[in-house]
């Protein structure tokens, strides 16, 4: 079974046991995500709204990274105008412990009839 869940304005695919690295979160201990879509083992496809709310993707947090450095040059012609900046992003790396379906709904049975 495998979810796909919004993590920092970034969509990532994840299944049981997975270990990713998603923007910082500033949290402890576990996280639980609402997937924006799930597909089950035998194939089905989960990505009705309601039936979305009531499943989760829990993870537990390992720890922190820093991403590698991105180096900016900014330059005008003809005016010396030079700038050079730089930027590291910092991920938060996590470990899906747990996808839960949520509540399935139950086939109706039919009624038998007796005929006579």
């Amino acid at each position: 079974m495998y979810a796909i869940i919004a993590a920092g304005g970034k969509q990532q695919k994840v299944s049981e046991g997975d270990v990713v690295d998603v923007e910082r979160i500033k949290a402890q201990g576990d996280v639980t995500y609402t997937p924006l879509l799930l597909v089950k083992d035998d194939g089905t496809v989960i990505s009705d709204k309601k039936a979305l709310a009531k499943a989760k993707v829990t993870a537990e947090i390992l720890g922190e990274r820093r991403g590698e450095k991105i180096d900016i040059f900014t330059y005008k012609n003809k005016t010396g105008n030079r700038r050079r900046m730089g930027h590291r992003q910092t991920y938060t790396t996590i470990k899906v412990t747990k996808i839960s379906a949520g509540a399935a709904k139950k086939a109706a049975k039919p009624k038998a009839t007796e005929e006579s």
